[in-house]
């Protein structure tokens, strides 16, 4: 193989690189801009929408995130008054979280979240595609350092627990809280 073509290897992997990481931010975007919720406020109220009245704790657990991230998250959910906090009828010491008329609303009008649409055409693939893709992107984010790094499977623009809570519009200042 030539040089040349060992670049254009290289250009068109950063190129589709870059691709995914544009179609996540431009996705997560996107849903803060429509619906004013991030990727990871989307999937805990589809949770308790889903599962019912559930502790933070058990919400951390579905959606992959830490007790800490969680908390921040509901209690961004909870600000707009898109999930209730209430306490166990039984357990008094046990804290329920469960989605409000307003939060089922917005969640049914949201899009479907990009790992959605994901992993519905991940699993139309065959065992040793999947197995292909999943070994190359571990490779890859060895390659890049990051194999490390923790990751809750949501596909999102920044931090999981403040992604894009505070979007910054060029050369402007951060602009309000749209959690």
């Amino acid at each position: 193989m030539t040089s040349k073509q060992k670049n254009d290897l290289s250009d068109n992997m950063l190129i589709a690189l870059r691709r995914v990481i544009r179609a996540v931010d431009v996705h997560s975007r996107s849903l803060v801009a429509s619906h004013g919720l991030t990727g990871p406020q989307a999937l805990v109220l589809r949770e308790t929408l889903a599962g019912g009245a559930l502790t933070a704790g058990e919400l951390a657990r579905r959606v992959s995130v830490s007790q800490a991230t969680m908390t921040d998250i509901v209690k961004r959910l909870e600000t707009r008054k898109l999930v209730r906090r209430t306490k166990d009828a039984v357990d008094k010491r046990r804290v329920l979280i469960t989605a409000t008329k307003a939060g089922e609303k917005l969640y049914a009008s949201a899009p479907p979240l990009l790992q959605e649409t994901f992993i519905r055409r991940f699993a139309a693939l065959r065992d040793w595609e999947q197995t292909q893709m999943v070994s190359t992107l571990q490779r890859i984010a060895e390659m890049m350092d990051a194999e490390n790094l923790d990751a809750a499977p949501v596909l999102t623009s920044g931090d999981v627990g403040d992604p894009m809570d505070k979007p910054v519009r060029r050369g402007k200042k951060p602009v309000a809280d749209p959690a």
